[in-house]
């Protein structure tokens, strides 16, 4: 018995090396799937959806947004916010740019499900205390970059309605931003009170069933004013539609 363990103990261990490279090669392949092959941007027709804008944080490096507006954007949403603690360094400066050029302004906070929705919310209304905003508060809520794996969908969308329930009772409208897999994992019989802004790769004259009132659809866009890929997005219906829905928005004043 001793020896027949010996001899197979190294098997075992081959094998183990052998399953983890597997999943290593599997997970690498996905990957580059989705970031690289994949596509992540395409065109939109300006005349059918006449409001866009862009989303932005520090990663933008310095925006000229009299530029940025020059070139028929019309909004904006600015990153505030992270976590429990994170606070974008630029967010201050793209604001006052940003009104300063007349664009309408939004501010998002990206969700850390490890982190409780009291805590985020504190975190993001000290991050935009005194900041006059045009859009709903966006709530940032995705799978990517690690967030919270061990964290279940339940503890997740439950601190999510918590964070809600915190910024409606500061009087302000809430939207959720989300891709395809967040939209059915997350918002669709959730969620579904709130605005939804759609990260999808597909035309919008496609997803006509959707529920979005905002779709990003280029990680990849080119505007004046800005260096890099841009992030773009339209707003899907008519300018008088825009302005009907600019009435709208609740915010205290």
């Amino acid at each position: 018995m001793g020896r027949n363990r010996t001899r197979t103990q190294p098997d075992y261990i081959k094998w183990l090396l052998l399953i983890g490279a597997a999943a290593l090669v599997v997970l690498g392949g996905a990957y580059l799937f989705r970031n690289y092959i994949l596509p992540h941007s395409i065109s939109v027709d300006r005349f059918r959806y006449p409001v866009a804008g862009i989303d932005v944080s520090k990663h933008n490096g310095k925006i000229d947004f009299e530029q940025v507006a020059a070139d028929d954007y019309q909004f904006v949403f600015i990153k505030a916010s992270e976590g429990k603690t994170y606070r974008d360094d630029a967010f201050d400066r793209n604001y006052e740019a940003a009104r300063e050029a007349g664009l309408m302004v939004g501010a998002y906070h990206f969700f850390r499900k490890n982190r409780t929705g009291e805590e985020q919310a504190a975190n993001l209304l000290a991050a935009i205390k005194g900041k006059t905003l045009d859009l709903p508060l966006v709530i940032d809520l995705e799978d990517d970059w690690g967030n919270g794996a061990t964290t279940s969908r339940e503890t997740a969308l439950k601190r999510v309605l918590e964070m809600i329930e915190i910024l409606n009772g500061k009087g302000y409208d809430v939207m959720i931003y989300t891709n395809l897999d967040g939209y059915e994992k997350y918002y669709k019989g959730m969620l579904g009170d709130h605005d939804l802004w759609l990260c999808s790769f597909t035309s919008p004259d496609m997803l006509k069933d959707m529920p979005h009132r905002f779709q990003q659809f280029s990680h990849e866009g080119s505007v004046a004013g800005m260096k890099g890929n841009v992030d773009l997005n339209v707003w899907r219906g008519s300018k008088k539609e825009w302005n009907r829905y600019l009435e709208q928005v609740k915010r205290p004043m």
